[in-house]
């Protein structure tokens, strides 16, 4: 059996710790939302606790056959009335912790598939610099 590095064409989520996460080469500090070809953010200002409605209604535009909501440190699900409009356009929403949403965002955008992620972003420690990785 031949197996082959399959690598996400786009964006791919290359580090994540408390207070921040790496988008290719860019830290971000606050919470956004993620396609392969899309960033949008600052994206839920008001954390997990704040969400609203109108927070998931851009992933609407992002047109994704899933999303992966990641809702910070711990897993925590939103209110279902916050995917309301999601699943009505019969796109599924899957809740995990934000480390484990950008690695399964990661595998999901290297198959190719219609992803986009919802990633909480909680804390205050910066990432490791460039040159301890």
């Amino acid at each position: 059996m031949k197996f082959h590095l399959a690598t996400a064409a786009g964006n791919v989520v290359t580090g994540v710790g408390a207070g921040w996460l790496r988008v290719n080469a860019d830290v971000h500090r606050q919470s956004l939302l993620l396609a392969p070809d899309a960033i949008v953010a600052p994206w839920a200002p008001a954390g997990f606790a704040g969400l609203t409605e109108e927070d998931f209604a851009p992933l609407l535009d992002l047109r994704p056959a899933v999303v992966v909501f990641g809702s910070g440190a711990t897993l925590r699900f939103a209110h279902p009335r916050l995917t309301r409009a999601l699943v009505a356009a019969r796109i599924g929403v899957e809740t995990m912790d934000t480390a484990a949403a950008c690695r399964t965002y990661n595998i999901l955008a290297a198959e190719g598939r219609r992803v986009a992620a919802a990633l909480i972003v909680e804390g205050t420690a910066a990432p490791a610099s460039p040159a301890a990785r």
